[in-house]
Parts: structure tokens; sequence; C-alpha cells
């Protein structure tokens, strides 16, 4: 099958310009100017061409609690709104093995719309499993220093020797930095004076907790010198611990997620458990707000992604603060976030591309397949109206969760179709049926 997209501005991870783009067999061959048109033409005049998203931290619960969100449901939410490949984790369900690992794969055959990518969880009496579990393909190990979702705690001598397994196989990690010490002793206090309350989330769930995780996780990257990239880094505080180890060498990243930009601390006090995610929301005003756009500018941030952990609004409702599943969902709306953010002069539009295709492919092994428009990478491509506009209700929501926090607000642009290995996958916000979506193994990827 061949295809031309002729027309359209093709936007990269350093600039942008028009130019078309011939497709054959699901890769891209040629991307120039007024190429012949060969095979479908695809007119994408006034468009926007983007390589499809990455989404490199989704939870989609499957096996597991798929009441919450299953594969077929989240990635159809995915192909739907322009994102083409995630790497995805489920705590209730995790791989800690090579035995879980080949099971899901298997169990996943036909489930997906999108490319997905499976990451590992590490307990801390299975460390000796991950070089086995690196070279059977997960595409990172995902860590804990305090104990959520049920997945236990690694503590400092763990946290060592976990990081010392990655280094050892130059392996990846995915780390939630709070302090188990500093929330078990915040949780204590509270329910001891007897608090339930929604104010509790940010006094347990505190700053203080993450910022001392960070420190610690940091030294011990630098010491092992693991690759290694810190989950949802909360506040401007939180990203110069990040900024401190990669300046003395270490190998860190911070990932961003859109909850820390547009959601307010104080939100929850009126929404409740509908903003209960952590670490929770820290922005207290715009001026907060900006600062965290200063620091997508400048550099600190390496690349967004959603940490989609739906829940449904009943699911949500149906108990205190403290008994509220974590979690928002996000991979609805996270490109249209995004893309709003860039016609609003907040960051680039090549940023958008940068930030959640072209760094989380190549951080996750996924590169250059995947994250851009160039000759020999996938045929994943996302087209967007600048002129369109997408105002979110809860009914729009594809995801099992059904709701938005985002749900009201107007977002700028609109994604008018996405392209799995040049098959259409999703049209105005609308996902196809056919779950073409294949595993694809960070080891094996990019030797095909």
């Amino acid at each position: 099958m061949e295809q031309t997209i002729k027309g359209g501005t093709v936007v990269g991870p350093n600039g942008l310009g028009v130019a078309d783009v011939a497709i054959r067999g699901g890769q891209i061959q040629i991307v120039g100017p007024e190429l012949e048109p060969v095979g479908e033409v695809i007119d994408a005049s006034g468009l926007l061409v983007l390589p499809g998203m990455v989404d490199s931290h989704v939870h989609l619960m499957d096996p597991g609690p798929t009441e919450r969100e299953d594969f077929p449901t989240g990635t159809r939410a995915a192909a739907a709104h322009g994102v083409t490949t995630i790497i995805e984790h489920t705590h209730a369900h995790p791989i800690r093995s090579v035995a879980d690992l080949n099971d899901k794969v298997a169990y996943l055959a036909g489930r997906s719309n999108v490319d997905f990518a499976l990451a590992a969880h590490t307990w801390p009496d299975r460390i000796e499993e991950m070089p086995a579990l690196w070279d059977a393909g997960v595409a990172f190990f995902k860590m804990f220093t305090c104990t959520t979702h049920g997945v236990p705690a690694l503590t400092g001598a763990n946290l060592l020797g976990a990081l010392s397994a990655v280094a050892m196989v130059e392996g990846r990690c995915l780390i939630h930095c709070e302090d188990e010490s500093i929330t078990a002793e915040a949780e204590r206090v509270l329910k001891a004076a007897g608090r339930d309350d929604p104010a509790i989330l940010y006094e347990w769930r505190n700053r203080e907790a993450e910022i001392v995780a960070l420190a610690a996780a940091s030294a011990l990257a630098e010491t092992t010198g693991a690759k290694v990239t810190f989950a949802h880094v909360s506040s401007p505080d939180a990203l110069a611990v990040v900024g401190a180890a990669r300046s003395r060498g270490a190998d860190v990243a911070a990932e961003a997620c859109p909850q820390y930009f547009t959601i307010h601390e104080d939100e929850v006090l009126e929404q409740g458990a509908l903003r209960k995610f952590t670490p929770p929301a820290r922005i207290r005003n715009d001026r907060e707000a900006t600062a965290m756009w200063d620091r997508v500018r400048s550099g600190g941030y390496s690349h967004f992604s959603t940490d989609h952990a739906p829940s449904t609004l009943e699911q949500k409702m149906s108990g205190g603060i403290w008994e509220a599943p974590f979690g928002l969902p996000g991979i609805d709306t996270t490109l249209a976030f995004l893309v709003d953010a860039a016609l609003r002069d907040q960051i680039t539009m090549s940023d958008v591309v940068r930030m959640y295709s072209t760094v989380p492919a190549e951080r996750y092994g996924l590169g250059p397949r995947k994250g851009r428009i160039a000759p020999g990478a996938d045929a994943d491509i996302v087209l967007v109206d600048p002129d369109g506009s997408w105002t979110v209700e809860d009914s729009d929501i594809i995801s099992k969760a059904g709701w938005s926090p985002y749900s009201g607000r107007t977002f700028r642009g609109r994604v008018v179709a996405t392209y799995l290995g040049g098959v259409e996958v999703g049209r105005d916000g609308v996902a196809h049926e056919e779950r073409s979506g294949r595993f694809v193994n960070p080891r094996r990827l990019n030797d095909r």
C-alpha cells in the first residue's frame, strides 16, 4: 500500500515546514516538497502533520480490574486523540517475571488499537529477575519509594540494588518519588486527629516527601550510573533537585504531566476525590503556573506523559478521601492540551513533538522507528487542524472513566486523523474498531 500526504506543515522536534510525506508498506519513504503523488493521496492542506504521540506512562488495568479501564477502551481513546504508541503497566496485575511478560503479550493479542510496549514493576524481593526481564523486552522498570497502589516501596538498600541492576544491563527505569517515612507519619498524625476532609491530600502526600525521595534517588542514580526518569515531577522546587543531579553528570530526566500545569492545589477542597492523584497538584496561583511553563521552555522537563490512571465517577465517589482511588484520566486530552499550549504561545509546536513523541521514543528505545517523520520511521502520523477547537465534555471521553478534569475547557486545535503504520485508526475524535496495534519490543523494534 502506498500513500502520499500532500501539502501539510510537517512538524519535527527542531522546526517545521511545508512538505509532502510518501509512505510505502507502513513506513515513511520520503519527506520533501512537492513530491509526485503515489497511491492514495491524503490532502493535508492547512493542517499540521505530526508524528504519532508516544505516551510513556499509561495504566490500562488489563488484565486486572478492567471496570476501571482495559486495552480495547483505553487504546481507542489513544487512537482517537493522536497517540499511536503507549508504554503500559498496570499495578493490579504487575509484570515481575519473564513469564508474566510473555503471558501479558499473549493475552493482549488483538486487544489494542495502537502499538504498545510494556513496563515491569520492581518488587524488593525480586530484583534478581530484572536482567532477564530487560533481555525479554520490557521498556523500563517502574519503582516506588513509597507503598502505593499495592506496590511495595523500595527502601534505600533495595533501590541501590535495583539501580545497580538497571545500570548493569544498560536499562531504563521510572521512579515514583515520595518518601515512605514522611507520608506514613503524616497519615498517622492526620488520622489520629480524626481528619477526613479533602485537605488531607496535600498534607499527607506533601512536598517534603517528594523532594526528600527525589534527592535520595538522584544520589543513587549518580552513584550507580543508572538511566533514571523521575515520574510526574510536580513543582519547580522538586524539579530543581533533578536538575542539580543532572548538572553533576547523573543521567536523570524529569517527566511532566498536564495536571501539574492546570490543576490548582485547592481544587481538591471542592472536587474531592476527582482531584485525588499523587503527588497532588501543587500550583497555588497563576504565577506558579507560569513558573511551570518556564521550566518547560528552559529544558528542565524532558518529556510529557499522561500518567493515565482512570477510575469511573462511581468509583471515585464510593468512599471518603482516604479510600478513593488515586489517579486521573488523561489519554483523551493530553495532545489537545499540548497543542492548545503551543497555539497560545506557551510552547512551540516543535516542543509538542519533541516532548510527547521524539524524546519518550528515544529515551525508552523506541526511536528512530517511533517519534519522528523521517525516512525509515513507521508511518505513525497525526493530522491537526490548528484553526479548529474542542470544548471537552464528559460525554466525549472514550476512556472508561467517562469524565475529565478538563470538562468544560476549550482547547484550540483539533486532531483530524490518526494513522498507525499508514492506516487510518481515528478521525474527528472517533477511533475505528480495527485493533491492529502490536507489541513492540524495544530490544528488537529498530532491527527490522
